[in-house]
């Protein structure tokens, strides 16, 4: 007898040995995959919940000790994941704190030690602008009195009011939630729910948990302070219904079929006054009693005992050993799928260390020369090609709307401060980048400028630029208009040649990291090689910045020309409707100041010339008349224009015709000088200039190899690559010999 007992105390013993070696194994796994992020799947259990719901409490009452930063509020700024290892040779709570920046170093701590550094991070990230960190808390336990879980412990999820003068709370709800998310992407984590609500038709934790999981197929729902709601119901049917609800209520299929219901209760463990409980044992015998008494409490409500089925979901022993159960089934299940992920790990890492060590015989002189030879031509040839035109580059990351361009490199914006609509502009809408965003920006220039008219002029203006000549005291109303409108068109187009200048700059620019993601796409990039690329990121940069300098100050030139000096073969391109318009306005304007009206009265039917052929069929007497009041035309004329310094309506609308066409002329000659300069002497010199002055730029350094690609910083990171690639090798080595063991039959 005694023998039978001894052999099935040694099969339970290797059973319990078999056990730990699994849960060892995942353990170190989910260890791996949160240092190297490398994409290893370990089966963890999520909770999930509102600030308030318990969800600290729930996990303390699973372990069977304290150890959290409990309380209302928000306590839990970073994500807690418990590595729980049942050993029965531990009375007390064996724990060790893994160290944030090396898995593999592990710390042992007191659960005074290990609460007080929770403490001391929540407190820390309260103080940082973020408040919280996706990067896990990792703790390993052993207890005689702990499941085998791992358990990841989340911050509480926050539903803050939609009001504006909360807008940090509704922030930090939009933080937490997408922690919370991220978390629950990883397919291999079952999600405990936790709901504090008597009524299953409000999903506050569900509405979030369902926009990942939206059949509820990896999810537990977990119904918390069981032992408040039961003196909610009034009647024995809603117990039934909060017990056993309709499966269209929770919208899904959960595991375990139906919602768990725990009860943790409140107090500490601790030696202090305000603690309830002395010792942790205590703290186990009150969740014991606790959960006796709900089922009491339910049995009273119901008027009947529960049954088997519905005991099996109340309290927290229940709810641990489904979870446990739950939890082994998917590891064990797991492994056979972790073997060639593991191995393809392991050909991955074998094959980046394979390449460092070519990396480490790239570090001679020659051969480093070569590489910067070699990165310099395929850097051209991709910026070549951009500027001709691809569609290598995905639009969606580097291309940018005409009005993300406006943002980021500048807009055309004329005297009253106004800027076109984007959608009068071609191709607006589209993310272009390259010689297709370069043409656009020339379309939207010549839209602006040619759509400029001359700014309002006012008659202050007018006796102003009149002034007094140097030989006599008359007006020259012809300078008048020269003097305004050179200093309108410059005023005007001056600024558009800075902006024209500055947003071809930025499309330019843009070409470097373009160019940079298309030679990594093909393999050609030079990583780790951070200062011979900072040297190609200033050349290409300042070579473009002093082009587009000296280009601009080429356009000034002609600018400052154009508005400097009046040549009326340039400037009046429509010399014939303005012969027109004086023709006809010095008639009238006479034939007005016969009739003793200073102001403008209607045009003569005949223009002067046909006026003139009609004369020549008159008698002697109608020619003498004729030429009578031709003559007096021209002396009111003169009076008007030229003696009198009275400024009349005449004289104000000849100056604003004169300048009218004046501002014409420059601003035609403006645009097609600016768009000619832009194209010749900086579209250009990128093409057929870059190349020679980046040549220049890199041959000065290679005289010193070891400084252009800062050799002795390259072969540190190279050996410190290749120390973390071997650990990490060795561990993955480690792990496929495990599995593949625990996967023996």
């Amino acid at each position: 007898m005694e023998g039978r007992v001894a052999v099935t105390g040694g099969k339970e013993r290797e059973k319990m040995e078999e056990q730990w070696r699994l849960y060892e194994a995942y353990n170190e796994l989910h260890g791996l995959a949160q240092e190297f992020s490398t994409p290893f799947e370990a089966p963890a259990i999520l909770v999930v919940g509102h600030q308030t719901d318990g969800k600290s409490a729930l996990v303390e009452a699973l372990m069977g000790f304290q150890f959290n930063h409990v309380g209302g509020g928000t306590k839990t700024r970073r994500p807690i994941t418990l590595h729980m290892k049942y050993n029965p040779d531990c009375e007390s709570p064996l724990c060790f704190l893994v160290n944030d920046s090396d898995s593999i170093v592990v710390e042992h701590k007191s659960l005074e030690e290990i609460q007080a550094f929770i403490e001391a991070e929540n407190m820390r990230l309260e103080s940082e602008p973020c408040q919280f960190s996706s990067k896990e808390i990792i703790i390993k336990v052993e207890y005689k009195y702990c499941p085998n879980l791992t358990i990841i412990d989340t911050p509480g999820l926050i539903a803050p009011a939609p009001a504006r003068k909360i807008y940090s709370l509704q922030a930090q709800a939009a933080a937490v939630e997408s922690l919370v998310r991220a978390k629950m992407q990883h397919k291999e984590f079952i999600i405990l729910c936790l709901e504090d609500c008597s009524d299953w038709s409000i999903a506050t934790t569900r509405r979030v948990v369902m926009q990942v999981d939206p059949e509820l197929s990896r999810t537990v729902i977990v119904s918390t302070k069981l032992d408040t709601k039961i003196p909610q119901f009034a009647r024995a049917s809603d117990v039934e219904v909060f017990l056993s609800p309709p499966a269209c209520t929770l919208d899904g299929f959960i595991l375990g079929d139906s919602p768990f219901f725990t009860s943790v209760p409140s107090g500490r463990v601790g030696s202090s006054p305000d603690s309830v409980y002395r010792s942790n044992d205590e703290f186990k015998k009150a969740i014991c009693f606790r959960e006796v008494e709900d089922i009491s409490s339910l049995e009273e409500k119901l008027g009947r005992p529960l049954s088997k089925q519905e005991r099996s979901r109340i309290g927290i022993s229940s709810l641990r050993l489904f979870l446990e159960e739950l939890l082994q089934k998917r590891y064990i299940n797991s492994v056979p799928l972790i073997i060639p992920l593991l191995e393809k790990e392991h050909r991955n890492t074998t094959r980046n260390l394979n390449e460092i060590d070519e990396e480490f015989s790239m570090l001679n002189e020659l051969k480093l020369k070569e590489k910067g030879r070699h990165f310099h031509d395929q850097f051209l040839t991709k910026l070549s090609l951009l500027l001709k035109g691809s569609i290598v580059a995905p639009p969606d990351k580097f291309g940018e709307t005409l009005q993300d361009e406006r943002v980021n490199g500048g807009a055309f914006t004329g005297p009253d401060g106004l800027h076109f609509p984007p959608k009068l502009i071609p191709n607006a809408g589209m993310r272009l980048y390259g010689g297709a965003q370069y043409h656009r920006a020339m379309a939207e220039f010549r839209f602006v400028v040619g759509g400029t008219k001359c700014p309002q002029i006012t008659r202050e203006e007018i006796i102003n630029a009149c002034g007094v000549e140097d030989i006599h005291d008359g007006t020259n109303y012809s300078r008048t208009a020269c003097v305004i409108a050179v200093s309108k068109a410059r005023d005007t187009f001056e600024p558009f040649l800075h902006q024209l200048g500055h947003r071809l700059l930025h499309i330019l620019k843009r070409l470097l990291p373009i160019c940079i993601y298309l030679l990594q796409k093909d393999g050609e990039y030079l990583s780790r090689n951070d200062v011979f690329l900072g040297r190609v990121d200033s050349a290409f940069n300042n070579f473009a910045e002093c082009t587009e300098k000296s280009c601009r100050e080429k356009c000034m030139e002609d600018l400052v020309s154009t508005t400097r000096y009046v040549s009326w073969s340039l400037h009046n391109k429509n010399r014939a409707g303005l012969r027109h318009f004086l023709d006809s306005f010095g008639a009238s304007a006479t034939d007005a100041s016969v009739l003793g009206d200073s102001t403008l009265k209607e045009k003569p039917e005949n223009p002067p010339k046909m006026a003139a052929k009609s004369s020549q069929l008159a008698s002697g007497t109608d020619s003498n008349g004729s030429a009578q009041l031709t003559e007096t035309r021209l002396a009111d004329l003169l009076d008007n224009t030229l003696w009198n310094r009275r400024l009349a309506p005449s004289s104000e609308r000849i100056v604003y015709a004169l300048v009218q066409q004046i501002f014409h002329g420059i601003k035609e000659y403006f645009l097609a000088s600016a768009e000619l300069k832009f194209n010749c002497f900086l579209l250009m010199p990128i093409v057929d200039k870059l190349p020679e002055r980046l040549r220049e730029d890199l041959s000065k350094f290679e005289d010193d190899v070891n400084s252009m690609f800062d050799v002795a910083s390259l072969r540190n990171s190279l050996e410190q690559r290749k120390r973390d690639m071997e650990i990490e090798l060795k561990r993955i080595q480690r792990l496929k010999d495990k599995f593949k063991q625990l996967h023996l039959p």
